[in-house]
């Protein structure tokens, strides 16, 4: 119960961060920005229906996409999202301060502010209810990356502005566009742990091994497996280190064995002893 209130408290701060976004920067500036603000900027020349009215369909419509195909756990945690945002869409207008800026200054803030509540929104395995619902379709369905998805179908949204804004005004969405991919994309990593993930074959696997638990205090995995073209038996070793022990076991390895093969990628959320417990999102 107390994780489902938190999330809730979570989801709506969130969905205030996105409405105060889109009421301070986004809709004043009439920036192309992606998501269902950037919609109705980009359609309001054309049919001029009110921002809050394309807003509001855009919602629901979505709303009921997700639901069926991300389930109704999906839904339930949405719904909350659906209902906030455009209240806080609405009542928060009059309280925000009129900002004499930049464009391209409103274009980045407000990117990252969206981006920051749409993140938080989404840590909860939630959305907003808005345009970010087809990129969490496409992570369920093709598990691509959250954050390359909203980037790109934010970047379709713009674009959509060509159709009754000059290229100059697509060229400043795309701005906010990025801004928010990359605030999204930090608020989901953040809590994870930024680590590395190395394997190791060498025929002195088991020296390396002795330093890496001596020296690093990391524990190691070791696996057989055979050359594909020598087909001789070989010991693979996997640890994963903290970014910053990377060099040293690097070090360690060279010393030992400078001819040893070595895969190295990113692990960005590692769980378990001797790591912390970051957030699985």
């Amino acid at each position: 119960m107390r994780i489902k209130i938190v999330n809730s408290l979570i989801i709506l701060l969130g969905n205030l961060l996105l409405a105060i976004g889109v009421q301070m920067f986004i809709l004043p500036f009439s920036i192309l920005s992606g998501g269902v603000a950037g919609v109705a900027v980009a359609l309001y020349p054309l049919f001029h229906i009110d921002y809050e009215i394309i807003i509001n369909s855009l919602i629901i419509v979505l709303f009921v996409i997700g639901w069926l195909v991300l389930g109704k756990e999906f839904a339930f945690k949405t719904i909350l999202s659906s209902i906030s945002y455009p209240i806080f869409l609405s009542v928060i207008s009059p309280y925000l301060p009129t900002l004499e800026l930049d464009p391209i200054l409103a274009s980045v803030y407000g990117g990252l502010v969206c981006g920051v509540g749409i993140g938080l929104v989404m840590r909860c395995g939630a959305s907003t209810g808005g345009m970010d619902i087809p990129p969490l379709i496409l992570n369920k369905l093709f598990n691509l990356k959250v954050s390359s998805c909203v980037i790109v179908i934010d970047a379709l949204t713009v674009f959509l502005g060509l159709v009754a804004y000059d290229l100059g005004a697509v060229l400043l969405g795309l701005v906010s566009v990025y801004c928010t991919g990359v605030a999204i994309d930090k608020v989901l990593d953040f809590g994870g742990t930024s680590s590395k993930a190395v394997w190791i074959i060498s025929d002195h696997y088991q020296d390396i091994i002795d330093r890496i638990h001596n020296e690093l205090e990391r524990g190691t995995t070791v696996s057989d497996a055979k050359g594909g073209y020598t087909n001789m038996a070989k010991k693979v070793v996997l640890c994963v280190v903290d970014a910053k022990q990377y060099p040293l076991l690097i070090n360690i390895i060279n010393d030992l064995d400078n001819k040893a093969f070595v895969i190295t990628t990113d692990a960005n959320d590692v769980h378990g002893e001797g790591f912390s417990f970051g957030f699985k999102v």
